[in-house]
């Protein structure tokens, strides 16, 4: 789904549009691309992304941490070709960002890497995360923290299915570096 030309726009599409633009976002690119198209949509959607991406109760490191693994389970290369440089500027070392983009657990985390690996793992496969790891994450983040991590997934999971069924392109001149996983 390529942008679409602004003379080919709705009026609400071009002023959901001029609202991406004039925000922190500063341009209309990635998911919003294809996702313009429910422009209703759009406008919610980057509300709540707006709040998880600049404003949750996440440490920046655990946050971006977050999104890199969402964009390792989902192989989206365009969400790991954003987020992976920014989870190394907040803190995140490079061989635990190397490990997790090939899709293994990284042999050293710290304690709070371990304990989000392991939330995001066991919500990702068991559609659930058990008691001990529930705990440690109230520990660590608090009840709101927790409940933004739930939905910084599931936002970033969102965005990663809109630009897979696009084929968001990466930014001219990057380079995929995201192969699939095993199914």
């Amino acid at each position: 789904m390529p942008p679409i030309p602004a003379d080919r726009m709705t009026p609400v599409q071009r002023e959901v549009a001029a609202e991406l633009t004039a925000g922190r976002r500063g341009a209309l690119y990635g998911p919003f691309v294809p996702a313009l198209r429910s422009p209703e949509l759009t406008r919610r959607l980057q509300k709540v992304g707006e709040y998880l991406r600049y404003e949750p109760r996440l440490p920046p490191k655990l946050r971006e941490m977050a999104i890199i693994l969402v964009a390792r389970e989902w192989t989206q290369d365009f969400e790991w070709d954003v987020h992976a440089p920014l989870a190394e500027r907040e803190g995140l070392r490079p061989e635990v960002i190397d490990a997790i983009a090939e899709g293994r657990r990284p042999p050293t985390l710290a304690d709070d890497e371990a304990l989000l690996y392991d939330f995001f793992v066991e919500l990702q496969r068991s559609r659930t995360v058990s008691d001990a790891t529930y705990a440690g994450a109230i520990e660590m983040l608090g009840e709101q923290g927790v409940i933004d991590l739930v939905a910084l997934i599931g936002y970033y999971a969102t965005l990663a299915m809109l630009m897979n069924v696009a084929r968001t392109p990466l930014p001219e001149g990057r380079h995929a570096v995201l192969a699939a996983l095993p199914r």
